[in-house]
């Protein structure tokens, strides 16, 4: 990893740079105390499985507490004496709500989240929780691994009898977390990679990013919209594959290639609301929340508003420009994507401008604002290439941090010189800006 250390960091310290859990790798902390959450809708042999599986893991028994959330089975699950049930009414494909309201009865100081067809080896509880034990903000993704339980004794030792009956793992999954690192170099896209059938995290933060969002009533989607609230809000993401559970079945088991399709595109339009990053928003489409908000300077010359804000959202269409007045009855006024104020947007990207500018080299531009979808890095100290500072831009993740820790060392600052990014000269050229003609030195 090529992300410094900040000069006095040790690992006493409540938090990491960037996405560093590896500093952590050699700890081991006192056992947490654990809430296993294990989300169930009638799946009862599925469920005495993980139950059996969870009263043979190695972490301490008196730190490990199990609540079965059912989602409103016809049928109330049986759980052993010392496993608490909640259950919900039926309402639809609820597995948001059912997460929550096990959270909400929930004693630990470390949440572990599992469903009900996903059996734990021995070791699984202790693995995927001993980052969320060191560090506030470290969100753990096991590994999850497919068997064909058919004809196995529920009570059969899940880590001796699954490799003999394994289905394929999802190779895309696999080889993301190989090309990662194991999330070790994540970024704004890495959410895909934390499925909450195997997901744990401090109890404390959980809070703080607040629960699954419980609109969600169809299959998939709300652990992505989750980890992605997660990772804004500062989390450190980890992939532990000593974590190991095992899916009953394979994966997208029971549906054909049609359902398949369905649901792929349902979840993928909502998610599409939802994460405004590239990748995951539409193409042209404006978001819900604005990736990017660009705050321009008070005070414009109307020509000096009209070049400045028209070559930014040519650069970055779906941004949003925040003035703090926009002049009645003009372009600018007529376009939603300009708005007046002077509170900030929860934009993921917030780029404040010391001065007008014109976006000469669009791709270079967007370039300069791409790591801040990365994990290290947390503002940029923006310059022409006439050596004067143009701007600042901060992610969101950056805020969040800044907000839990007092040392501001946790993200990264860059400096960063912007190919054909200018400051805007006084009463610029309009007619050669929107005509597409005339030299630099119209608008420079």
């Amino acid at each position: 990893m090529s992300a410094a250390v900040p000069e006095g960091w040790t690992d006493r310290m409540p938090w990491v740079p960037g996405n560093r859990w590896d500093l952590l790798a050699h700890l081991d902390p006192e056992p947490p105390r654990v809430t296993v959450i294990v989300t169930h809708y009638a799946q009862p042999t599925e469920l005495a499985r993980t139950l059996a599986a969870l009263a043979g893991q190695d972490h301490p028994a008196d730190r490990l507490e199990v609540v079965v959330a059912d989602d409103g089975s016809p049928v109330a699950p049986e759980v052993p004496e010392g496993v608490r049930l909640v259950r919900q009414e039926d309402r639809g494909f609820r597995a948001a709500a059912a997460r929550n309201l096990g959270a909400s009865v929930a004693t630990g100081d470390v949440l572990c989240f599992l469903d009900a067809d996903t059996a734990p080896e021995p070791g699984y509880v202790r693995a995927l929780t001993r980052l969320p034990a060191l560090l506030t903000e470290a969100v753990t993704v096991g590994r999850r691994r497919h068997a064909d339980f058919r004809g196995i004794p529920v009570d059969a030792p899940v880590a001796r009898v699954a490799p003999e009956v394994e289905l394929p793992e999802p190779r895309w999954l696999r080889e993301a977390y190989e090309t990662s690192g194991n999330l070790l170099r994540a970024n704004d896209r890495s959410y895909r990679h934390v499925i909450s059938a195997v997901l744990a995290c401090s109890r404390s933060f959980f809070d703080e990013v607040g629960g699954f969002d419980e609109s969600f009533s169809a299959y998939g989607g709300e652990d992505w919209e989750w980890a992605h609230r997660a990772w804004q809000a500062g989390a450190v993401l980890a992939h532990v594959p000593e974590a190991v559970a095992w899916h009953d079945g394979p994966d997208w088991a029971g549906r054909d290639s049609r359902d398949r399709a369905a649901e792929g595109n349902a979840q993928t339009l909502r998610l599409s609301q939802l994460i405004p990053v590239d990748g995951s928003a539409g193409r042209g489409l404006l978001p819900r929340t604005p990736d990017l908000e660009v705050v321009v300077p008070r005070g414009l010359a109307p020509d000096v508003a009209f070049v400045c804000v028209d070559s930014i959202l040519a650069a970055c269409p779906r941004a949003t420009v925040t003035m703090d007045a926009v002049p009645p009855g003009t372009a600018l006024a007529a376009d939603a994507r300009v708005r007046a104020g002077t509170d900030p947007l929860d934009a993921r990207v917030t780029l404040e401008l010391d001065a007008a500018i014109v976006v000469l080299d669009p791709e270079a531009f967007v370039e300069a604002l791409a790591p801040l979808g990365e994990a290290e890095v947390g503002t940029l100290a923006l310059f022409s290439p006439e050596g004067v500072r143009v701007g600042r831009a901060g992610n969101r993740r950056a805020r969040h941090r800044a907000r839990r820790w007092t040392d501001t060392r946790t993200l990264a600052e860059r400096r960063v010189t912007v190919a054909g990014m200018h400051s805007l000269r006084e009463a610029p050229h309009v007619e050669a800006w929107v005509g597409g003609w005339g030299s630099r030195e119209r608008f420079v």
